[in-house]
């Protein structure tokens, strides 16, 4: 707090004075845009697990589909099969019946109980080859339905391969737009990454600010205007500004910050004003404190502590054409 600047030091003691319900609206709205930061944040995650999990649904359901065709295949082989011994006997049996026809009157009546054994089979038989017909044709109209499905399936399950695979093609090339954008900075203090699908550009606090402060030095700026350009040509990327302190308490809280919940916020709220002002739509950054609870490094020493006093961008592709073959697949489900 000692290396404030006079101005930054004269509205802190400014806002001391004003009344206490003034900075407890604020401190509220303050912490009700985090919630929503947070919860953007998971719905943002749960999407894409989503989008995984139904990749792998569609591929098991079409390994299964796939299982179940080659079956009602060998079934249908099968059926094939006895209907032609069917008809084999059949022919045999009427040709035992034509000959029992040509034997004279005594043959006939000697021959009776044959005839109507022969009879009784060859009705029978009928009967059994009027049943493979209709389960043969049966077996064809599952099999016809099952292609059906399968091809359909088929072809959803390539349109999500698909959507999956620009979409990682996106971060690759955002990822390498940052990173071109950001060379010169690049370093122990600016860093950028690849995780989840996301590319995150964190920043040390040695970049952006001095000690407790939440003004972003000149060289902090440079590297966000930078940023802010690559941003202007990414208008499908949304923008998460996160930030992060190490476990120091406050000495002597003043103003509008009383501990490293609203040092955070103040930070990343002035970075995604900066991101803003440099050209970047403000409905698409959010910004986000997350105090001293996701440290990087533990606590534990000077160095540790300098690399959770960060400030992380987070960078994510929207997930439009994702969602749109998601809702088509449960639709289609849901049929």
């Amino acid at each position: 707090m000692k290396n404030l600047p006079a101005f930054v030091f004269g509205a802190l003691l400014a806002a001391t004075a004003l009344p206490g319900c003034v900075a407890s609206k604020k401190y509220d709205d303050l912490k009700a845009r985090q919630t929503a930061t947070e919860q953007a944040k998971t719905d943002l995650e749960r999407q894409q697990r989503q989008a995984v999990t139904e990749l792998k649904k569609a591929s098991d359901e079409l390994a299964q589909l796939r299982v179940e065709t080659r079956r009602l295949v060998d079934d249908s082989t099968e059926t094939g099969r006895n209907l032609r011994r069917t008809r084999q006997l059949n022919t045999q049996l009427t040709d035992s019946y034509d000959k029992l026809l040509k034997n004279s009157d005594r043959a006939m009546a000697d021959k009776s109980a044959d005839y109507n054994k022969v009879a009784k089979d060859l009705a029978r038989r009928e009967a059994e080859l009027g049943e493979l017909d209709t389960n043969l044709r049966k077996s064809r109209a599952d099999i016809d339905k099952l292609t059906a499905d399968l091809t359909a399936r088929e072809a959803r399950l390539a349109e999500l391969q698909k959507a999956l695979a620009e979409k990682d093609k996106a971060v690759d090339a955002l990822k390498a737009s940052v990173s071109n954008a950001l060379r010169g900075f690049q370093g122990t203090d600016l860093q950028v990454k690849m995780k989840d699908g996301k590319v995150y550009v964190s920043l040390s606090e040695q970049l952006l600010f001095k000690s407790g402060s939440t003004k972003v030095d000149p060289k902090g700026q440079e590297a966000l205007k930078q940023l802010a350009t690559v941003l202007q040509q990414q208008p499908d990327v949304n923008v998460v500004v996160e930030g992060h302190t190490d476990n120091v308490p406050f000495s002597r809280p003043a103003g509008a910050m009383q501990d490293n919940w609203d040092l955070s916020v103040l930070r990343a709220t002035e970075i995604a004003r900066l991101l803003t002002t440099g050209g970047v739509q403000p409905d698409r950054v959010t910004a986000s404190g997350r105090s001293q609870y996701v440290p990087v490094a533990a606590n534990d020493s000077p160095q540790n502590k300098a690399l959770n006093r960060r400030t992380e961008i987070i960078l994510t592709p929207k997930l439009n054409e994702l969602l749109k073959i998601l809702d088509s697949n449960s639709s289609a489900g849901g049929k």
